[in-house]
């Protein structure tokens, strides 16, 4: 089963931004994602209307940040990107006057609703800000100016 990436995509687009000067277009964004562009444009916007990031149309037009990292956090970008589901299991609704298929999806829910209460309150805690500094942290780690450590973007 597929999972959805685009929040993940997105913390690493908006460090990437955070680390360049200048806007960042929806065609570079998408080179270093290897999406399309309308992806790229659709995704971007939610958070332009979210206040996380700023659009400028025309020649050196694109996409700039609007706050600084610190005062983002990973829920508020999951919230701008529209709350994408957090798991890719649940329960069955195959035969619902089953009487244990309905016990295993009281149980299932309880605790699927107990574990995304719980990670939502993580995302929460963490800001961009935090996982830049990780990033520098591994990146003066490495040795000879870190010759390989960013992404096709960098």
């Amino acid at each position: 089963m597929r999972h959805d990436s685009r929040l993940s995509r997105m913390l690493h687009v908006l460090i990437h931004m955070d680390r360049h000067e200048g806007a960042a277009t929806s065609e570079r964004i998408a080179a270093m994602l290897d999406v399309n562009p309308v992806v790229i444009r659709r995704t971007m916007a939610g958070l332009r209307d979210a206040g996380y990031v700023t659009s400028e149309k025309g020649h050196g037009g694109g996409w700039k940040l609007a706050r600084p990292l610190g005062e983002m956090t990973l829920l508020d970008i999951y919230h701008a990107i529209g709350r994408p589901p957090v798991f890719a299991v649940g329960p069955a609704c195959d035969t619902p006057q089953c009487l244990v298929e309905q016990a295993v999806n009281a149980a299932l829910t309880d605790a699927f609703v107990a574990a995304e209460k719980l990670l939502l309150e993580r995302l929460g805690d963490v800001t961009l800000a935090d996982i830049a500094r990780d990033f520098e942290a591994r990146f003066a780690m490495l040795p000879a100016h870190g010759h390989g450590a960013e992404c096709k973007a960098g």
